[in-house]
């Protein structure tokens, strides 16, 4: 019989990305144990622990989620809330979409082109670069995408985005804004799906038109509402790539030198894995930087793990933030240094800030592609961009989830 264990709920709203890693440190070893809202619950750590915890017969994902994260972040019926054939079918339609280096390249062009745009005369004011990013973002995938919105939609889109990630995790005014961005999208989007299908039938040639027509393992189409759901599951997360704008920001404005590199990236490096630098400087944004502190599950049966039983029902946690920054993984983690990934790839299950596993057959997110190319992309605009950064703070508080620099990186672009 598993030991009784105190609630953590408490602490984790306090510490938040450092609540796990502490849990870790006082376990001596052992399995973490805890419990979150009066649920036991038990934490998972280490490359060796990624391949168990997505294994569905370990671990699955149906009632797994709380209310408050899928009526915020994911949505009611999204892909993340899945197992077993439903997953494999209703996953298919992102892999196809989101996966496609062509896919991949268009939409990295579009986000180019809106930065290009936007910045072309920059105003001589103050911009709020996170801000900023998220309707550059939001205007690129929006297009790519197909949806048929306006301008203001779109704006609005962008803004609703950010406030769905922003409150998924907190109690209180942000979680009130996430709720109400998410009905206000799931509205639309499931408006336009339903005129969609009421015109003529085409072939999915947008991702729009093929969450549309797409068919579950049912065989039957998605309701509109879910649907809607599905397609801000593909432009949620591409705004969310702001968080990491923001913070490829920071850590140039920190480490110059990073800039420098960015700047004068001609591809002529040798190195054996990459040629260019923006690819290394994205995935050490990635690792280096606090987004997502842990992925959770509920156990599938009765398990044992490290020769501990976990009883059916479980909620297992698997330790990103704190894999992420593991000594034993990574040298001198809290040093900031994409020269670690110029000597080889990260490994599927080492590197997890977007969860770990397979993306095509398991629960990994299949957009990890495009963050990588488009923070790739924006880290070298951004980097070749004449600027000034005003006084201001640049802390980044750990205690709140998801974070970013507190004044969102604001900034002064100099005239052209």
């Amino acid at each position: 019989m598993p030991p009784m264990t105190l609630d953590s709920t408490a602490a984790l709203l306090i510490k938040g990305y450092a609540w796990l890693p502490d849990l870790r440190r006082r376990s001596d070893g052992r399995l973490v144990r805890t419990r979150l809202l009066g649920h036991p619950t038990v934490a998972l750590h280490g490359p060796d622990a990624v391949p168990f915890f997505y294994d569905e017969n370990h671990v699955r994902r149906h009632d797994a989620l709380p209310g408050p994260v899928l009526d915020t972040l994911f949505g009611r019926g999204a892909v993340h809330t899945l197992d077993a054939e439903e997953h494999r079918v209703r996953k298919g339609l992102f892999i196809g979409e989101l996966t496609d280096p062509a896919g991949v390249a268009e939409l990295v062009d579009r986000v180019r082109a809106e930065w290009q745009r936007t910045f072309a005369r920059p105003p001589r004011r103050e911009i709020v670069l996170f801000e900023e990013a998220a309707h550059v973002l939001a205007r690129a995938v929006c297009a790519w995408a197909g949806l048929p919105l306006t301008r203001e939609q779109t704006e609005r889109m962008a803004e609703d985005c950010v406030a769905m990630v922003d409150g998924f995790a907190t109690a209180g005014p942000r979680h009130l804004r996430a709720r109400r961005a998410r009905a206000r999208q799931e509205q639309l989007l499931a408006r336009l799906v339903e005129e969609a299908r009421g015109g003529a039938s085409r072939a999915p040639a947008t991702p729009f038109d093929a969450v549309v027509r797409h068919r579950d393992a049912d065989g039957e189409e998605l309701d509109a509402r879910t649907a809607a759901v599905e397609l801000l599951n593909i432009v949620r997360p591409t705004v969310a790539i702001a968080w990491f704008v923001a913070f490829a920001a920071h850590a140039m404005d920190r480490w110059p030198a990073r800039r420098h590199l960015l700047r004068e990236d001609d591809g002529s490096y040798s190195e054996p894995y990459t040629e260019t630098y923006a690819e290394p400087f994205a995935h050490e944004v990635r690792r280096f930087y606090p987004f997502a502190p842990f992925v959770g599950g509920l156990a599938a049966t009765d398990l044992r793990r490290d020769g501990e039983e976990i009883p059916a029902g479980t909620l297992v946690l698997l330790d990103v933030y704190g894999q992420n920054h593991d000594p034993e993984l990574w040298h001198d983690p809290y040093r900031f240094d994409p020269e670690r990934f110029m000597r080889r790839a990260p490994l599927r299950d080492e590197l997890i800030p977007q969860g770990g596993g397979d993306a095509k057959s398991g629960h990994r997110c299949p957009g990890e592609d495009i963050t990588v190319a488009v923070l790739a992309a924006l880290s070298t605009e951004l980097s070749r961009m004449d600027y000034t950064v005003p006084e201001q703070d640049l802390r980044i508080p750990l205690h709140r989830v998801p974070t970013r620099p507190r004044s969102g990186f604001r900034f002064v672009p100099s005239p052209t």
